[in-house]
Order: C-alpha cells, then structure tokens, then sequence
C-alpha cells in the first residue's frame, strides 16, 4: 500500500519541486548568471547575513527535507536500491537541474544546495530501509 502510493505521489512531487526551483517563491529571472562553489561557506555567510532565523531554516533544512521522499526511489525504478546507483543517479540530475538554474537565471547553482539535497536523499534511503525492515518484522 505504501509503496502504491509512493508511486502515484512522486512524479507530481516532482514536479512541485521543480516549479519551486525555477518558478515558485518569487523568483525572477536575475540579471546576471550566479554561482555559489564555497561549499559550507556561502551557506554560514547566508546564515549570518540572514533577515530572520525562520527564513534560514526554511532554506537550509528545505534543502534537506524537500529531498527525503527521492532516498525511495528503489520502490519506482528497481536500479536504484542500490545506495550506490541512487547516488550517482541523484547527485547527476540534481547538478543538470542546478546548472539549468544557472544558464536560465532562474536560480543560482549553489555547490550546497547539491550538498543539503544529497544529505536529504541519503536520509530518505535510510527511512526507506528502515520502513522496510519495519514491514517485514510484520508480517513475519
């Protein structure tokens, strides 16, 4: 049951996520193309130059949460039960979608949001194992 609903909720999911990206929030087209490559450090200077701690924390735990539900992928695409196919998948279509960020202006490729995204994925993977074993001590 679960897993029949994971497969009708990530392809819209998905799609939410990438209308945020590019579109949602207020985004504008930025005049010039941005990069961010100082890993940890642009996101503790983004933390300290902050409006508000409820902005950074939406940002930077988004970042992580937002990107859960893709660490269950397995449960769509057989391949990817595999921690180390996932990851090679995940972090691949995570740096095309940052880089189209970049060459459409519509966000900016930021080397942490790959990070935080990643850690997200890896987090997902290890609830996923966890529900399935959880489910299998069940029904056993």
């Amino acid at each position: 049951m679960l897993k029949k609903f994971y497969k009708i909720f990530i392809l819209p999911y998905t799609l939410f996520l990438l209308y945020l990206m590019f579109l949602g929030m207020g985004r504008l087209q930025y005049e010039d193309n941005l990069i961010t490559v100082e890993p940890v450090i642009s996101t503790i200077n983004f933390i300290k130059g902050a409006v508000s701690w409820k902005v950074t924390v939406t940002i930077v735990l988004g970042n992580v949460l937002m990107f859960i539900p893709f660490g269950f992928l397995g449960w769509v695409f057989p391949e990817l039960k595999n921690f180390e196919n996932l990851l090679f998948t995940f972090i691949s279509t995570i740096v095309i979608v940052e880089a189209l960020q970049y060459f459409t202006r519509m966000g900016i490729f930021e080397i942490d949001d790959i990070i935080l995204n990643t850690f997200g994925v890896c987090l997902g993977f290890l609830m996923k194992g966890f529900i399935e074993k959880r489910l299998r001590s069940w029904v056993v």
